[in-house]
């Protein structure tokens, strides 16, 4: 497994992290322990959990597991977790940004971990009701009273990072942003990579296979069947058949995909988290999985970089198209630049 630096500060993070949302919802506790015992195995050393989890059930799996290992194990982690949705015990109300939901549901996630303090502290998304002058204001006390290490976000717009990071410069160690990102989801890239590139926040990529759909396992014009999440709810979440399976370009992304797997004798999920793995700015991919097939097939991917044919191969079909000025073809020139 390879080591960056996320964003711009010391702490190394191996290029693929663990995604937890599936521990106790997805992945039995038996099968969630031995998930993150085989991705330490392999050389990975970040988990990436959040309070709203199955309810808390996560992290309290993810603690369990370090109480059966035993310190040395904690010490080889980056352990990463989120909060600002309504969480176990707490009131829809009171939930958001605020210094009130932060700090108590930061507390309710050491207990849960069974430890004093995480390694990287995520606000999970914006909350328009609170200034973001009193959000940095908790990660700016949470740092210094020893409870996290690091702070980050997850799900912010490009401008709404742009803010946090000038509240944040100069005050406390902001260094991550949690986007979702993949071959389907690259208008990711129109303001919030260049802002957390200028302002030195590593990405943490969530999906990055599309909901499954760059492992190959959808077809076009056929429903989906079997013992997989959109097999079991064709219209979940964002990567419901009638939104993104119904896009001509999320088959012309996966007929690509596919095109390079084959050519490379590689996995498409392999292919696909190759490609995410070395676009700018990203510091770790979040494998989200359920299974221990799962795991194997996605740490396939570790180690594989593409040529800038197939790089550029997979650009071309995944592109974003947008009609007009500034991120359509009217602004290229403003943000790209190549002297004559």
């Amino acid at each position: 497994m390879e080591h960056r630096t996320l964003g711009r500060s010391g702490l190394a993070v191996s290029t693929y992290s663990l995604g937890t949302m599936t521990f106790g919802v997805e992945a039995d506790e038996p099968t969630s322990h031995w998930l993150m015992s085989q991705y330490v195995d392999a050389g990975g050393v970040v988990l990436e959990t959040a309070d709203v989890y199955g309810g808390g059930l996560s992290e309290s799996i993810i603690g369990r597991w370090f109480a059966a290992q035993g310190s040395s194990t904690r010490d080889r982690v980056v352990l990463a977790t989120k909060g600002r949705f309504p969480s176990r015990g707490v009131e829809p109300r009171d939930a958001g940004g605020s210094r009130r939901n932060l700090r108590r549901s930061l507390d309710r996630s050491l207990q849960r971990l069974g430890v004093d303090h995480v390694d990287l502290y995520q606000v999970h998304a914006h909350e328009a009701l609170t200034p973001m002058e009193e959000t940095a204001g908790f990660l700016d006390d949470a740092v210094r009273s020893g409870k996290i290490s690091y702070a980050g976000l997850s799900n912010y717009t490009g401008w709404q990072t742009a803010t946090m990071v000038g509240l944040a410069a100069g005050r406390f160690p902001l260094v991550s942003h949690q986007p979702q990102y993949s071959l389907l989801v690259r208008e990711t890239e129109y303001e919030i990579v260049p802002a957390c590139v200028a302002g030195g926040l590593g990405l943490l990529p969530w999906s990055p296979l599309g909901g499954g759909y760059l492992t190959g396992k959808y077809r076009r014009d056929e429903a989906p069947t079997g013992a997989t999440r959109l097999g079991d709810d064709p219209e979940r979440g964002m990567e419901a058949v009638s939104k993104r399976g119904a896009s001509a370009q999320t088959w012309d992304v996966v007929d690509a995909v596919r095109a390079v797997a084959d050519g490379r004798g590689a996995t498409m999920a392999a292919v696909a988290l190759a490609w995410l793995h070395d676009r700018p700015g990203v510091a770790s991919v979040i494998l989200g999985v359920r299974t221990p097939e799962q795991l194997e097939g996605n740490l396939a991917a570790v180690g594989l970089h593409l040529t800038e044919e197939e790089t550029a191969r997979l650009d071309a079909a995944s592109a974003p198209t947008p009609q007009d000025y500034p991120y359509g073809p009217g602004g290229v020139d403003q943000r790209t630049r190549t002297l004559a």
